[in-house]
């Protein structure tokens, strides 16, 4: 043969690990199929070296040769000259004497040798042969034998085996067609390889032995009668003086007592840091798998098909290979044309394989039937239900992780196919899928990893000598950072899970809190200990929804910030009416995108004395909830894309500080109603496109400090000198040309910033205000110094640089307070200066000095 019984056999072997996806009657007919093949190879084996006929001639009717009845034809001898022909031994018969259509010669030689026989029987006492005698020699048999196997033998008899192996080789293909397609053969090896995984991590083993912990835990104090129903009372509307084991409120969403957790043996605790790594990449995958599998139906049309092929195949070859049954004969008449070679028109012929080949297809047709059975049991179990929704119901009744999530289309059939198997696989694959179970990995992995020591390690000291603590990128807030007793401000930055535990109690001292796009849950005793000890928050984040409900309820809190999308569309998405039990709020910072300011932030009026907005550029067009806010003491207004003053600010009677930074403004004739608000004193309207300032600048008597920066000023009014409080004035990188001798006015100014304008000179009183401390002059056209400049004595920063100057006046020494560290100018100005001078400005260089307001 060709081919051995292993290699056809390696037709239908599929990879081990492919045996979890082959429900009970796909392995029952692969070995129906692999009986099936033995079956029709022995059949070919037995066809191929045993498989012939036997010929005899027959003889015409006598009756129609010469009108005369023949001897008698002894079915006997027949046999035994078949059985010699078939055998290759002489045949010894005796034929009648026909001599029809014989020549004379042969005629006369017949009658010769028949008398001479029958006279030699006379004188021979020994038994003659008895029978027909043929007058056909071996080579002639030989012949015959083969014409007639072609020619008598149905085709059946003769293709049977062959068929056989065809039938079987085709079941098999189709049975493993789906293991072997590219397009599903990557997808089921991907699976079967991540579902091994999964089976064997010792995370699931760790999972699942929590839950068994945690389920007799709960028996247990179900018996003894230790525990009770957690109660989920809702206290909207309740004073703090409500019962503890009551739930506080959060918007809506309830608190409840926390279900208790039994204690897990000390050996599972912590994860082999590989382990952990490796459970980490297989939730990961299991992620990325279901994404991509879920999307199609693939794999379970082409399973459903193979079903139907194997099914409508058993069909077909019952149906044909019974009719065929009945022809499997083994005696044959066989009528060749070949009188003319051998003198005979008909041979009996007998077929020798004819019994076993019987046999062989009663075999066959009944392996047959049982796998036709067999398939059409599997077209049942496929439309019996549908495959493509796979539920984990029983899973999440049976483990802690009930959001484990139903899943459909492809995924759903392969664990359909997995239970039939067995059911442990899917359970345990379950526990890569819910994100309770990744969220407890991160858990672990993370307070393995983030130690106290660790910690302790990262605190830092922040300008305003807190110790800050600033988290980023963790999957988790690790546990050790509750033991942080002294720790002041905690920054917690893109981590997608952070819980506030009970122990967050002990964090006495912690007092700032930043939350930058981490959604945070908190426990109700860690709730009610921040709600009375948090005192600044801070919450970035992309949607409105991703601010936790609990920020609206910390009562002890002094200053919110705000950071994300809160445009109009999205306003009644705050949340700000709950903003009334904010008691304390003294400072609210919105950076978003509104284009109203919102009306509910009334409600904070009573105790608001700060409000800052950061628009981003979006036009902020509403602004009449303003005039409630009476309380206000400092107000910002940045980005806002204003081009005047609002009006509704000169309502606000106690506002102190106004800043209206980086808008369109281009006029402020609106000024002059600044008169009414008598406790102005800081005034900034820096970063806009005003032109002119009006005269009227002049009636804010209570003004100490003018911001008008980076606008386009090309003149200063003699108005802006008549203000006897001003300190501070900064009209910085604008095209001011000329400094009014007005200036010498400002008995009171002590910060003066002109610099990045076109000043050509200084008027010479300016250096009357003698309690100048920060003088900036840089980039202008200035070509000297004046030597009064020796008359600030206060002075302790002065900027030169990027003017004209050829030399700095000797005087600069009489400025007792200015060092090196405070004088802006270029080197080689500097070093021109008297030996003396430079001395004198370049000692004490190490001592700070202020630089004004």
């Amino acid at each position: 043969m060709m081919f051995t019984l292993a290699e056809v056999a390696s037709l239908n072997d599929i990879q081990p690990t492919y045996r979890i996806l082959k429900p009970w009657w796909d392995v029952f007919m692969d070995y129906l199929g692999l009986v099936m093949l033995m079956l029709a190879i022995f059949a070919m084996t037995m066809q191929i070296t045993k498989d012939q006929v036997a010929c005899l001639p027959c003889l015409e009717d006598p009756e129609e040769a010469s009108g005369t009845k023949p001897d008698s034809f002894p079915q006997q001898s027949t046999r035994e000259a078949a059985s010699s022909a078939a055998t290759g031994a002489p045949v010894v018969a005796t034929i009648p004497l026909v001599t029809k259509d014989l020549p004379d010669e042969a005629v006369h030689d017949i009658h010769v040798t028949h008398q001479h026989t029958a006279v030699s029987e006379k004188y021979v006492d020994q038994p003659q042969p008895t029978g027909v005698k043929t007058n056909l020699d071996y080579q002639q048999y030989v012949f015959i034998n083969q014409i007639c196997y072609h020619v008598a033998l149905p085709w059946y008899s003769k293709y049977f085996p062959y068929l056989t192996l065809i039938h079987t080789l085709i079941l098999m293909v189709s049975s493993n067609f789906w293991f072997k397609y590219p397009k599903t053969s990557s997808k089921i090896e991907h699976f079967v390889s991540i579902l091994g995984r999964c089976f064997e991590s010792p995370w699931t083993t760790k999972a699942l032995s929590e839950t068994a912990c945690e389920d007799s835990e709960e028996n247990k104090q179900r018996l003894t009668g230790t525990s009770s129903a957690p109660k989920q009372v809702s206290l909207e509307g309740k004073d703090e003086g409500t019962n503890a084991n009551q739930s506080t409120p959060m918007l809506g969403v309830k608190f409840s007592a926390d279900k208790p957790i039994a204690e897990v043996p000390s050996s599972m605790t912590i994860l082999d840091k590989k382990d952990g790594e490796q459970a980490k990449a297989l939730f990961e995958k299991v992620r990325k798998f279901r994404a991509h599998v879920e999307d199609s139906d693939f794999i379970y049309k082409l399973y459903v098909a193979q079903t139907i092929v194997k099914t409508v195949k058993f069909i077909l070859i019952l149906s044909y290979t019974s009719t065929f049954f009945t022809k499997i004969n083994f005696k044959h008449d066989c009528e060749p044309d070949i009188k003319q070679l051998t003198g005979y028109r008909k041979f009996f012929c007998t077929h020798n394989m004819a019994f076993m080949l019987n046999k062989l297809l009663i075999s066959y047709m009944t392996l047959i039937l049982i796998y036709g059975m067999t398939c059409l049991y599997s077209l049942f179990w496929v439309f019996r239900r549908p495959l493509k929704e796979y539920s984990f119901e029983k899973v999440r009744e049976e483990s802690s992780f009930s959001d484990i999530p139903d899943v459909k289309n492809d995924f759903a059939f392969l664990l359909h196919m997995v239970d039939q198997y067995d059911q442990l696989y899917s359970k345990r694959f379950g526990v890569f899928l819910s994100e309770v179970s990744e969220n407890k990995l991160r858990e672990i992995s993370l307070n393995h990893e983030w130690t106290f020591e660790k910690l302790r390690q990262l605190v830092t000291r922040n300008a305003q000598d807190q110790q800050e603590l600033h988290l980023f990128m963790l999957s988790g807030l690790p546990n050790a950072v509750f033991d942080l007793t002294d720790l002041e401000v905690l920054k917690l930055e893109l981590i997608p899970e952070v819980r506030f535990s009970a122990k967050v109690s002990q964090m006495t001292s912690l007092q700032e809190l930043h939350l930058c796009h981490c959604p945070a849950k908190v426990e109700q005793t860690g709730f009610a200990f921040l709600r009375d000890h948090l005192r600044c928050l801070h919450v970035k984040f992309t949607d409105v929804a991703e601010i936790p409900t609990w920020v609206y309820l910390l009562r002890s809190l002094r200053e919110l910030n705000l950071i994300g999308n809160l445009s109009s569309e999205n306003n009644k998405m705050i949340g700000l009416e709950s903003m009334r039990d904010l008691r304390h709020l003294k400072t609210l910072c919105l950076k978003s995108n509104l284009t109203k300011m919102p009306t509910n932030i009334t409600e904070l009026s009573p105790h608001l004395i700060r409000l800052v907005v950061h628009n981003d550029g979006t036009k902020l067009l509403v602004l009449n909830s303003l005039k409630k806010m009476t309380n206000l003491i400092e107000l910002e207004l940045h980005t806002c894309e204003l081009e005047r003053i609002p009006h509704a600010i000169f309502s606000l009677t106690n506002l102190q500080e106004l800043d209206l930074k980086s808008n369109n403004i281009r006029t402020i004739e609106e000024i002059i109603s600044f008169q009414h608000l008598k406790r102005l004193t800081c005034l900034k309207l820096w970063h806009n496109k005003i032109i002119t300032i009006p005269s009227s600048i002049g009636q804010i008597k209570s003004l100490e400090a003018l911001h008008l920066s980076h606008n386009k000023l090309e003149s200063l009014p003699p108005a802006l000198f008549t203000l006897p409080k001003l300190r501070h004035l900064d009209v910085g990188h604008n095209s001011i040309t000329v400094l009014p001798p007005d200036v010498g006015l400002l008995h009171n100014l002590q910060h003066l910033a002109i610099n990045s304008n076109k000043l050509e000179a200084l008027p010479k009183p300016l250096f009357r205000c003698t309690k100048l401390k920060v003088l900036c002059l840089g980039n202008n056209a200035l070509t000297t110094l004046p030597d009064t400049v020796g008359q600030l004595v206060q002075l302790t920063q002065l900027e030169l640089r990027g003017n004209c100057l050829d030399r700095l006046p000797v005087q600069l020494g009489n400025c007792r307070l200015l060092r090196k560290a405070g004088l802006v100018v270029e080197d080689h100005l500097f070093d021109a200066l008297p030996g003396d001078v430079k001395e004198s400005i370049s000692r004490d260089n190490n001592v700070s000095f202020t630089s004004g307001l």
